[in-house]
């Protein structure tokens, strides 16, 4: 097994015109963002890491060419992937075969760390992806529960929430599709055993579930943003003691980033630089 680098060094080495174009422009909200989503997955060592969306992919791809070489990536379909194409790229090797049935095999067995997507996440860490508005007659249907319950119940779940304001981070949510850990104990120790939200990032910064009573608290803002500003653009509560700042990507992960992962800059239109 390989030695994992420190992170914010890259076990790809960038070259020196990439490394001075890198210098040249400081890094984005989007690429802080990609960074800290990274920064997820560093510790998880050999695991299938499942991001849904742009900005999870992102950062898992750029994991795996950092911080944790050791993570299980797919194409999203039903590859096993050996290399790390860019964005919006065909498998360039292939290292194994996962059809969606399998997949339900893994979510069973655990050993995944998946990143979602929320429409509404809670004080409690509840994600809601499938209505808005009273239940019985909502205003919006969206995508509907999915694998959110069995994710949430059996594997490491994280969150991506591309614009934080208090109609995505509320009190309470609409519906419950994936399951908070206070939630997740009082439905019984079966459900709780492996509820295990590790990360909420969002466009202003990263937070996780260890305020008073397993609530949201505030591990860091990204650069630029303001502890008063996330909790001006959040409809709940937000524990806040000895908030950090995002760390920027290093040159190696910028290099990455925009030459080899993401060259057509795509990550520009989930997250506008601010």
């Amino acid at each position: 097994m390989r030695s994992k680098p420190e992170r914010g060094t890259s076990s790809w080495d960038c070259d020196e015109r990439g490394a001075a174009r890198a210098e040249r422009a400081p890094a984005t909200r989007a690429e802080v963002c990609a960074s800290a989503i990274a920064d997820a997955f560093a510790e998880d060592g050999e695991i299938f890491a499942s991001p849904m969306g742009l900005l999870p992919t992102l950062g898992v791809r750029l994991a795996k060419l950092t911080s944790n070489p050791d993570l299980l990536i797919s194409d999203g379909e039903s590859l096993f992937l050996g290399g790390v194409p860019p964005l919006g790229e065909r498998a360039d090797v292939v290292e194994g075969w996962i059809p969606f049935r399998r997949v339900f095999d893994v979510v069973a067995w655990g050993k995944r760390h998946v990143m979602m997507g929320a429409t509404q996440v809670d004080r409690h860490g509840n994600q809601n992806i499938s209505a808005i508005g009273d239940f019985d007659k909502p205003k919006r249907q969206l995508l509907g529960s999915r694998g959110a319950p069995g994710n949430t119940v059996n594997n490491r779940t994280s969150y991506w929430i591309p614009k934080h304001s208090a109609r995505t981070v509320v009190e309470q949510v609409d519906v419950v599709s994936g399951v908070g850990p206070r939630r997740a104990k009082e439905a019984g120790a079966a459900a709780a055993r492996f509820n295990d939200i590790h990360r909420i990032v969002t466009n202003l910064g990263v937070l996780d579930l260890g305020g008073p009573g397993d609530t949201l608290r505030l591990l860091s803002v990204h650069p630029g943003v303001t502890v008063d500003e996330v909790r001006e653009h959040s409809g709940c509560d937000i524990h806040a003691d000895d908030v950090a700042e995002t760390r920027s990507p290093g040159i190696d992960e910028l290099v990455i980033i925009r030459e080899v992962l993401d060259p057509k800059g795509l990550r520009h239109k989930e997250v506008p630089d601010a």
